[in-house]
């Protein structure tokens, strides 16, 4: 755990009670001493958590999950004071100064209420873990949606959130989590149980009454008990069924001699009198192929459960096993998606993407030529080379390092949410949203939803199952804390090191993201333009030749945008503006030509039509085209260039239920 954050805070209600004086006979209560401020969104209206408020001589509050400062500080009630007003993602107006801020009457049991920009495209909702999480709502007398507002389980901080739906209930579990009593906390895993608004819990646009395993302190107490020393991490929990049919929650787990170093590392099983982890499976730290399993999600193969594994640093699907007991727990029957050659034999003569398959851990670490941990090393290397992301914006690389991908039902997509590292506000604050036709991919272009400056957000993970409006809504929550971006000065009290949960519309006009446009070889020998969902209508999946380009499909269309139809003539097609006849929908949409002056976006491009002297064509954004090749001068109309050559799919991968 982190040593005790010192800080320029000011002492609030609770701190200077001793101050206020109330006349003779008169009970001056909390609530009508405090001076309350509310922060809200000024789109939604909601109270807006973690705005900093700054007074001239550098007094800092920050507002609680519902928006709320509620202060008392003695040499300033009944005098105007000035707030400077600032906010990850949220922006109030410059004044003719400079200044963002603004001035209010402090005065004992009054109110006022400032509305702030937001920025980025998602949400700030509420903390869901640590102390204090509705701290000055209590304070200010304003009802708050939990049993426990200001403490649960004597929790400080957690670190890294793991769920899992198992008998009826969603189960969290987190790492590291600190306590009140002494600067080191309890490393072994926190947990705690919550139900789903069908079952009667809290609506997630509302909050999280968790429930929490505590010891006979009241702390919350460790969930993977192991005798040895070290730290434990658990991470991927899911559900399988037993030998004797009955459903059972197992996870990986790591046992850490330091920050980057295991000692051991297997499979832990949940024992449900205990409510606690016990080893199932106990191998070396190069037991699973990859250092991590990532968050898992549930996946069928025709008649067949799989379980697939986002794998972190950089997140990828990359790993997957049946979801049976007998593969579950034989290490050697797990999978890896890859194209390393096991067999030592050349494989020039295939194209890029045929390389790419899945292969056991078993026969893959029997390969030729390496060791078990030479042969991880490869994998890793192999990630982090075809695992990038693009930003929409600019066409420039984004290194996804931790997050999760989950099927969603409104997007008829995988949608990923993920933190980028290296990001240019802070190494690990920059969260982006990204989608693909499989859950491995292909994964292209992404956009930024929400920014932390100089400030960590790492590890973020969707919730699947608070999607709402069929998926329309999504939630997700991660780690804020100053390690890795930010500095301990600048920590933020009570929120570092804790969760904080966001929310994302889907059907927000800037998640319209560019979409691959398969160039795909049908059974009678036409080449055509199809997207994702085509190519599983048509049954073309062996056929595809490359990812031409990207641009938008037609459910996601908005002004002035330019459809695209495709005309076949014999074992041609072409691509123009004009509809065949009424009946024919765009295969997609592209962008008009670019305005005169606008900021140029590398990875948008002319689409042209190339034809030869054998009248065959060709649509590409490339400047250049082998020797007999002509360019039409002019666009069809503007695309996003593919980014990759890669094309790391799995079409036979359909969703299940969420774990």
């Amino acid at each position: 755990m982190k040593k005790p954050v010192v800080n320029r805070m000011a002492f609030l209600c609770i701190v200077s009670i001793g101050w206020l004086r109330s006349a003779p006979g008169e009970t001056l209560s909390l609530e009508n001493a405090c001076f309350q401020i509310r922060v809200v969104d000024e789109q939604t209206g909601r109270g807006v958590p973690l705005v900093k408020l700054e007074t001239t001589n550098l007094l800092s509050y920050v507002t609680d999950s519902g928006g709320i400062v509620a202060l008392y500080e003695p040499g300033l009630m009944n005098t105007r004071v000035y707030f400077h007003v600032s906010s990850h993602g949220y922006e109030y107006p410059k004044d003719g100064f400079g200044y963002r801020g603004k001035a209010f009457d402090v005065r004992p049991g009054g109110s006022e209420t400032i509305r702030i920009r937001r920025l980025h495209i998602a949400e700030r909702l509420y903390r869901v873990t640590g102390q204090g999480i509705y701290r000055d709502s209590v304070l200010a007398g304003e009802s708050t949606p939990l049993k426990n507002p200001v403490i649960n389980g004597l929790v400080m901080g957690q670190d890294s959130v793991q769920t899992c739906l198992y008998q009826g209930r969603l189960y969290w579990f987190w790492g590291d989590t600190g306590r009140p009593a002494y600067p080191l906390g309890q490393f072994a895993m926190s947990g705690a149980i919550s139900y789903l608004p069908d079952q009667g819990g809290l609506d997630p646009s509302v909050g999280i009454d968790l429930q929490y395993f505590t010891d006979k302190d009241g702390f919350s107490r460790k969930m993977v008990p192991l005798p040895e020393p070290g730290m434990v991490w658990m991470e991927g929990p899911f559900t399988v069924a037993d030998p004797s049919g009955n459903l059972r929650m197992v996870a990986k787990y790591s046992r850490m001699k330091s920050l980057g170093e295991a000692v051991e590392s297997g499979l832990c099983l949940f024992n449900d009198p205990t409510e606690t982890f016990e080893r199932l499976v106990q191998g070396g730290p190069d037991l699973f192929p990859y250092s991590g399993t990532g968050h898992p999600l549930a996946v069928r193969i025709g008649k067949a459960p799989y379980t697939y594994f986002a794998t972190a640093f950089p997140l990828s699907v990359r790993m997957r096993v049946r979801t049976s007991w007998g593969a579950v727990t034989n290490v050697d029957e797990y999978e890896v998606y890859t194209a390393l050659d096991v067999f030592g034999t050349p494989s020039d003569s295939l194209a890029v993407d045929s390389r790419y398959r899945w292969i056991s851990v078993k026969d893959l670490f029997a390969g030729k030529g390496r060791t078990r941990k030479e042969w991880m090393e490869a994998l890793r290397k192999e990630k982090e080379r075809d695992a990038l992301l693009y930003d929409v914006e600019s066409g420039e690389s984004v290194f996804p390092h931790g997050g999760s991908v989950y099927w969603n039902r409104y997007r008829q997509k995988w949608i990923m949410v993920t933190v980028q590292q290296g990001g240019a506000s802070s190494f690990l604050g920059e969260v982006w949203y990204a989608e693909a036709d499989t859950p491995l991919g292909p994964w292209r272009y992404a956009r930024k939803v929400a920014t932390h400056e100089k400030y960590s957000f790492y590890n973020p993970k969707h919730h699947p199952y608070f999607d709402q409006e069929n998926g329309r809504w999504i939630y997700f929550e991660g780690t804020y804390s100053h390690t890795f971006s930010g500095s301990l000065p600048e920590a933020t009290p009570r929120y570092d090191y804790n969760q904080i949960m966001y929310r994302l519309d889907l059907h927000d006009q800037r998640l319209s993201l560019p979409e691959p446009v398969y160039r795909v070889l049908l059974p009678g020998g036409r080449t055509e333009y199809m997207l994702g969902p085509d190519i599983r209508a048509k049954e073309g999946i062996s056929g595809i030749q490359d990812i031409a380009f990207c641009a938008l499909e037609p459910n996601r269309v908005y002004e002035g945008l330019i459809p695209v139809y495709q005309h076949a003539v014999g074992k041609e097609v072409f691509l123009d503006k004009t509809p065949p006849d009424s009946s024919i929908h765009p295969v997609f949409y592209g962008l008009p030509s670019p305005p005169a002056g606008q900021k140029k976006n590398g990875s948008v491009a002319g689409l042209y039509e190339w034809t030869n002297e054998e009248g065959e064509r060709r649509y590409s954004a490339q400047d250049r085209m082998p020797s007999g090749w002509k360019r039409n001068p002019e666009p069809v109309c503007y695309i996003w260039k593919n980014p990759s050559s890669t094309i790391l799919a799995d079409w036979e991968a359909i969703a299940s239920s969420p774990n």
